[in-house]
């Protein structure tokens, strides 16, 4: 079996998936503020899942990793972090470590021909890049919502123009899913379009998937964004659990490399 731990910036889900992919238990808790209050709220968390023949593990990071587990969280000021030592003490597995997004982006591009780029427009916009179920290297630097546009007379940046965040707070909404009607529809799909070509010309994408909230309500402003002949726009397979689903395809691969090179 496989367990998969995604470190969320509200709630940390983990998810014990069996070889074949199937989720068979799952549990959620709140992500504390404290980095010392997280570890102790994650190893209790974990003992349930001690009975278990855990083959490896997946950590997904909100961030940076580095040498595997020393990690910089993007919403969290837990830089260098070890979270490595007390998930090994319980399990004694293989652990790997990687980025939320590039595991999001690993299951969305799964088994789609060419090159996959996703976008998750969430608090802001990140995403990633695969080709031939591999996250390409160009995904450690992919940040598209840091991207700046001329908006309504502002200079700013594409995630405070189209991120669901942004879109709640300009329509005074508590969830960006909740936006269904048709002039709204219009402009979300602009505000969405404004970095595609920019994406297209610099990645070259075959298909791009739209993920996050807007993933969620991507049929109802799909209509509206223009057509790109090269590229085709999709939904998120999983809205709601790229992430972890994602590491679960990691951890096969990785298990899988290992095997191939003994």
């Amino acid at each position: 079996m496989y367990l998969a731990i995604d470190i969320g910036g509200t709630k940390t889900l983990i998810a014990l998936f069996s070889k074949r992919g199937r989720v068979v238990r799952r549990r959620k808790f709140q992500t504390a503020q404290g980095s010392r209050t997280f570890i102790n709220d994650l190893t209790e968390a974990l003992q349930q899942f001690r009975r278990y023949k855990i083959k490896s593990i997946v950590v997904a990071i909100p961030g940076l990793v580095q040498k595997n587990y020393s990690v910089k969280f993007g919403n969290r000021n837990w830089d260098g972090i070890d979270i490595f030592t007390p998930v090994n003490e319980l399990f004694g597995c293989p652990i790997w470590f990687e980025n939320d997004a590039n595991l999001a982006t690993l299951y969305e591009g799964h088994r789609i021909p060419g090159r996959t780029v996703f976008l998750t427009f969430s608090t802001g916009i990140g995403g990633g890049i695969v080709e031939k179920n591999t996250i390409l290297p160009l995904s450690n630097d992919f940040e598209p919502g840091h991207w700046l546009y001329d908006y309504d007379g502002s200079r700013l940046e594409w995630e405070d123009i189209a991120a669901a965040r942004a879109l709640e707070r300009h329509y005074h909404v508590d969830y960006a899913t909740n936006l269904r009607k048709k002039a709204i529809l219009k402009d979300i799909a602009a505000r969405v379009n404004l970095g595609l070509p920019d994406v297209i010309q610099k990645y070259h994408p075959d298909t791009i998937v739209l993920g996050g909230p807007l993933g969620k309500i991507f049929k109802l402003y799909v209509k509206f964004l223009p057509k790109y002949p090269d590229v085709k726009l999709k939904r998120p397979k999983r809205p709601n659990e790229s992430v972890i689903y994602g590491c679960y395809l990691y951890a096969k691969q990785q298990n899988d490399t290992s095997a191939a090179s003994k």
